[in-house]
């Protein structure tokens, strides 16, 4: 994981060409199975997610894991220097991405306006600014267009589409110094809240929710994993201190969100720090910025979770297979849980009932994402393009240069 010291580990073992590294795709598909619950709010179903039990969410998870999948994908096609077929391949997927989105955007307008025309929900205009589409049509559609005006629950792929333009100079930069990557990436990301750097909304004031300049950093530290991760090492190597001090914070930051009197000790101690000068970006809790509290925190839980303590062989199972089709398919299994996330967020406004609804709207979309995921992945199978996966549990003595990773391992 992410860290100080990139080193050879006899627990990771190389990717060998065509595999895939079955942990990619499980916490892929677990992240996009808990941004889905997460974005149907009201539910049973959201008090399950990682936000509950941490200070950071889904939403890191999965642009981690699309720096490490970026890093395993690109690295290969770089070894040799910065190509014009790379770079254009990376802009290519940002296009993919815009396009993606305008199409999740256009039938979220579509889904709100038919609740509001023909079911009466009103209600849902006065959320994630639809209710600009009904008072500046015009200004909302330049907006959308130009990705100045991104609609609540519908705005994580403009911030993915820029990192992307950037993905092929940040993966060459890690090959040839990772300690470089790692120092550029955190000085921008201080440089982007010292000075407010932010892409900016139309026609509403202010910037991106998910600002691309800060989150760039968590994108940078998948970049660095997975790069490690291609030549069969750990970018930080397992030290008992570090393994300990991980652990003491996610054990007090679940404690900082489930106890009631800890957390507000905690939102009085943060305030009055930046009512003593503190930066925000240290003291503060902005998802925005990515502060410095959400940032250690999945740093934490990133590197507990890279232990091989059974979580290869768990990620790798057969009963995780459902996670990890989901996660072999994230972009168009997203698009859709977007879709009928907004849906949902329709229904609810006009019927709110109870615990049948919210399964049938929550479990019953994400059983659809999986049969979307079920028949892409039958299709890349009659075509012959499934490649096996590669469980790290031990590992042979394997050397880095002769470990090459074929394109299987990019996003879909």
């Amino acid at each position: 994981m992410t860290g100080t010291t990139p080193t050879t580990h006899p627990e990771m073992p190389g990717l060998a060409p065509g595999q895939r590294d079955p942990r990619l795709d499980f916490f892929r598909g677990l992240s996009l199975i808990m941004i889905f619950m997460n974005h149907v709010p009201g539910t049973f179903f959201e008090n399950l997610t990682s936000r509950n039990f941490g200070l950071s969410d889904a939403a890191e998870g999965f642009v981690f894991m699309s720096g490490c999948a970026v890093a395993l994908a690109y690295g290969p096609k770089m070894k040799n220097g910065l190509g014009v077929d790379v770079v254009r391949k990376g802009w290519g997927r940002a296009w993919q991405l815009y396009l993606v989105h305008m199409m999740t955007t256009v039938w979220a307008m579509a889904l709100v306006a038919g609740g509001v025309l023909w079911l009466g929900a009103d209600e849902v205009l006065l959320n994630n600014s639809f209710n600009l589409l009904w008072k500046q049509p015009v200004e909302v559609i330049l907006g959308v267009a130009t990705l100045g005006h991104q609609f609540g629950y519908v705005n994580i792929l403009p911030m993915y589409a820029v990192l992307m333009l950037g993905a092929p100079f940040l993966v060459r930069l890690g090959q040839r110094s990772p300690m470089a990557l790692l120092a550029f990436s955190v000085g921008f990301w201080i440089l982007t809240f010292a000075l407010s750097l932010d892409l900016p909304n139309y026609p509403q004031p202010g910037g991106w929710f998910f600002n691309p300049f800060a989150w760039q950093l968590i994108f940078t530290l998948g970049i660095l994993t997975g790069l490690a991760l291609r030549e069969g090492r750990r970018f930080v190597p397992v030290k008992p201190w570090l393994v300990w001090i991980a652990a003491i914070w996610l054990v007090f930051c679940f404690a900082w969100v489930q106890d009631v009197d800890l957390k507000e000790w905690m939102n009085q101690t943060l305030n009055a720090l930046r009512a003593q000068g503190v930066p925000g970006l240290v003291a503060g809790f902005d998802k925005t910025f990515v502060s410095m509290p959400r940032l250690t925190h999945f740093i934490a839980l990133a590197y507990i979770l890279s232990m091989p303590l059974g979580i290869p062989k768990f990620a790798a199972s057969q009963a995780m297979e459902p996670v990890r089709l989901i996660g072999r398919h994230s972009l168009p299994v997203f698009a859709t849980g977007t879709v009928i996330a907004i849906f949902a967020q329709v229904v609810k406004d006009v019927h709110p009932a109870g615990i049948e609804q919210d399964m049938l709207l929550v479990l019953g979309g994400l059983f659809a994402q999986w049969c979307l995921a079920y028949a892409l992945e039958w299709n890349r199978q009659r075509d012959g393009r499934t490649k096996p996966p590669v469980v790290r549990e031990t590992e042979p003595e394997v050397a880095p240069h002769r470990l090459p990773v074929t394109p299987s391992t990019s996003l879909r």
